[in-house]
C-alpha cells in the first residue's frame, strides 16, 4: 500500500472517530474501510502508526486479548483534522523530496569562460575516439572482405578433380570457418556500436 493511501485511511479513521460520540471496537474501522482487502492486523498497524505520531490522536483501550480494542476521537482529533491531518504531513513530506531533488539536480551553472574552456578540452578527444571507430570499422571490413576472398578461393579456384570426402570435410571446415568468422564479426560490430552510441551520449 502506498504511502498516500495509508495517509489518507489514517485520516478517515480519525474522521470515523470524530463523528461518533463513544467508544467503538477496531473491528468497526476494519469494516468499514478495509474488509475485505486486508487484514485487520492492518488495520491495528494503522492505529498504532496514527498512536506513535501523536497519542493524543485517538483515546485506545485494549481488551478481549488485543493492545488495541476500543477507540474514541480526543479533543485533539478535529484539530488535527482541520490543520490537513496526515495527507497534509505526506504533501509536505513530498514537497521537501521535490525541493531536494530540485536542488540536487540544478547544481552549479557554468559561465561562457568554463563552456569554452571544456569545449575545447573535450573536442580533441572526441576526435580521437572518431578516428579509432574509423579504424576499427575499417579492419572489420577488410577482415570480412578477406574471409568471403578465401572462401571463393577455397571453393571456386582449386582443382576440380577431389575425391567426394576430402571435399566435404573441406566444405565442412569453409562453414565452420565461416560461422566463427561471422560470429567474430557480429560481436566486433557489436562492440562498435556501443562505443558510437556511447560517443552520442556524451555529445
Amino acid at each position: 500500500m502506498s504511502e498516500f493511501f495509508k495517509a489518507e485511511l489514517k485520516d478517515r479513521f480519525l474522521e470515523y472517530a470524530l463523528e461518533r460520540t463513544d467508544y467503538f471496537q477496531i473491528h468497526t474501522l476494519y469494516d468499514e474501510f478495509l474488509r475485505p482487502n486486508y487484514s485487520l492486523a492492518y488495520a491495528q498497524k494503522l492505529v498504532k502508526e496514527i498512536q506513535e505520531y501523536d497519542p493524543d490522536l485517538l483515546d485506545v483501550m485494549g481488551g478481549n486479548g488485543m493492545d488495541i480494542f476500543m477507540l474514541a476521537s480526543t479533543s485533539s482529533t478535529g484539530d488535527f483534522l482541520d490543520e490537513g491531518g496526515f495527507m497534509n504531513l505526506y504533501v509536505k513530506e513530498e514537497e521537501k523530496w521535490d525541493t531536494f531533488l530540485s536542488q540536487l539536480s540544478s547544481g552549479p551553472k557554468l559561465s561562457k569562460e568554463e563552456k569554452k574552456l571544456l569545449k575545447k578540452t573535450t573536442t580533441p578527444a572526441l576526435k580521437k575516439e572518431k578516428t579509432l571507430l574509423i579504424a576499427l570499422i575499417a579492419a572489420v571490413a577488410i577482415s570480412f572482405l578477406f574471409t568471403l576472398i578465401s572462401i571463393f578461393k577455397e571453393t571456386l579456384l582449386e582443382p576440380e578433380y577431389v575425391p567426394a570426402d576430402v571435399f566435404e570435410r573441406k566444405m565442412d571446415q569453409l562453414r565452420e570457418q565461416y560461422i566463427l568468422e561471422n560470429e567474430k564479426l557480429r560481436l566486433e560490430l557489436r562492440e562498435v556500436q556501443v562505443k558510437l552510441d556511447s560517443l552520442e551520449v556524451q555529445r
